[in-house]
């Protein structure tokens, strides 16, 4: 018996890359990116993980960087693939420091973005996207 399959045109998975990247950019820099760099612009004193003995203020700017200014580049697929690198190190470097040992329910959002832009990296930004306008070259 076979199990009927729903065929859908192939500019389809170009779509769903664009959603894929367009949702995850702007949550990332709406709902984490914008805060650390306010944070990092503003007077108040920084508080902030430092895993790798960079200095608090750093590895804020480091976090705020791939948040907003990769995330952006996600957004528009521009340099899609580079980009996404620092979004996946900062994604499993919250996983591992800020939070193992939260509940699930904490941690499911690192977990969704680090895949999510795991799979971009190994997909590329898709047809609709500055990366593939720029190859056309």
């Amino acid at each position: 018996m076979r199990f009927p399959t729903l065929q859908l045109p192939p500019a389809a998975q170009d779509v769903g890359l664009l959603i894929l990247r367009v949702f995850f950019g702007f949550c990332m820099i709406y709902g984490h990116g914008w805060g650390k760099l306010t944070r990092l612009l503003g007077a108040e004193e920084i508080r902030f993980a430092d895993p790798f003995g960079l200095g608090p203020a750093f590895s804020l700017g480091l976090a705020a960087f791939a948040e907003v200014f990769c995330a952006f580049l996600v957004m528009l697929g521009l340099f899609t693939r580079i980009a996404t690198i620092p979004l996946i190190v900062t994604m499993v470097t919250a996983f591992f420091v800020a939070h193992l040992n939260d509940p699930f329910g904490q941690q499911e959002k690192v977990i969704l973005f680090g895949a999510a832009y795991l799979a971009l990296f190994f997909t590329g930004a898709g047809k609709y996207s500055i990366d593939a306008q720029l190859g056309k070259r």
